[in-house]
């Protein structure tokens, strides 16, 4: 059964595609729960305070997250650093403070600054889309979704249950694993994709988009996705990154063998492999 979420005051930092959903699903959950947003962009604030996605609004994090009992790090991994130290001095002795960050390593060597880094719990909801902005938040963007924690040793249990228990509330699966296992395996599982998606798209000239269908555009959907911000989370998981690009290579380069040799098996057995992975993991992305 899952338990009843139970802040009162949530601070979101970086009401875009992610912050915005987040605060409309626990709007649409918990109706006594005031959600601050913060921004940079007054205009972006704007847009979330005229479409009823948050309640109050601040271009200064450290007056955001003031009286906030649970503060939400959505902006990009690059700049988790320096918000830290902005909104640390502000923050409330008992707020527990969380991310919705694709790497986890980085921000538990940053999270450290905060004033009590036990009360930090990493999280990684696995929801999202190639669009950007709060005029694309969705409420239901996390039903029925991975949320991965990444606890540590010093990571209060009370604030770990907290957290694990808001992501269920608005419908997520959670599970929880060590950053440094986080950050290897959704290497594999998201960055390496977002690549290979990129790469794709800059194999083709104009000849082959004039004749492209449905296959590509579903297969590079995801390189439409923001520049910056994968920037940022090819860099800081460089290293994860790299290992999973080689090992991409070398099932392309099994798959050009193949193909060199004429071994017309060998080339089925591998398509089959890959489909049957498919459809096992199509199953477990059923609700």
């Amino acid at each position: 059964m899952i338990g009843r979420m139970t802040f009162e005051r949530v601070c979101i930092l970086g009401v875009g595609l992610l912050g915005g959903s987040l605060a409309l699903a626990l709007r649409n959950v918990v109706t006594d729960c005031r959600v601050v947003g913060y921004g940079h962009r007054q205009s972006t604030l704007d847009t979330a305070l005229s479409r009823d996605v948050i309640h109050e609004s601040s271009t200064d994090p450290a007056e955001a997250v003031r009286d906030a009992d649970l503060v939400v790090l959505c902006t990009p991994v690059g700049t988790f650093s320096d918000l830290i130290h902005r909104i640390g001095p502000a923050l409330r002795a008992d707020a527990i403070v969380t991310d919705v960050g694709s790497t986890k390593r980085s921000i538990v060597v940053a999270s450290k600054a905060l004033p009590s880094p036990g009360l930090f719990v990493g999280s990684h909801p696995m929801a999202g889309s190639e669009k950007r902005g709060v005029e694309y938040a969705d409420g239901n963007l996390f039903q029925s979704a991975n949320c991965v924690l990444t606890p540590t040793a010093e990571t209060d249990a009370t604030a770990l249950e907290r957290v694990d228990t808001m992501w269920r509330s608005i419908g997520m699966r959670t599970l929880r694993m060590t950053p440094e296992e986080h950050d290897a395996r959704v290497a594999t599982a998201s960055h390496v994709p977002h690549a290979v998606a990129a790469a794709l798209m800059l194999l083709q000239d104009e000849g082959s988009l004039a004749i492209a269908g449905k296959g590509l555009a579903d297969t590079t959907r995801i390189a439409a996705g923001d520049a910056g911000l994968w920037r940022d989370i090819f860099l800081d998981n460089g290293d994860n990154l790299t290992a999973g690009l080689e090992q991409m290579k070398s099932r392309i380069d099994r798959l050009l063998g193949y193909v060199r040799d004429n071994d017309a098996a060998a080339v089925a057995n591998w398509l089959n492999e890959a489909s049957d992975r498919r459809a096992e993991f199509a199953c477990r992305l059923k609700p």
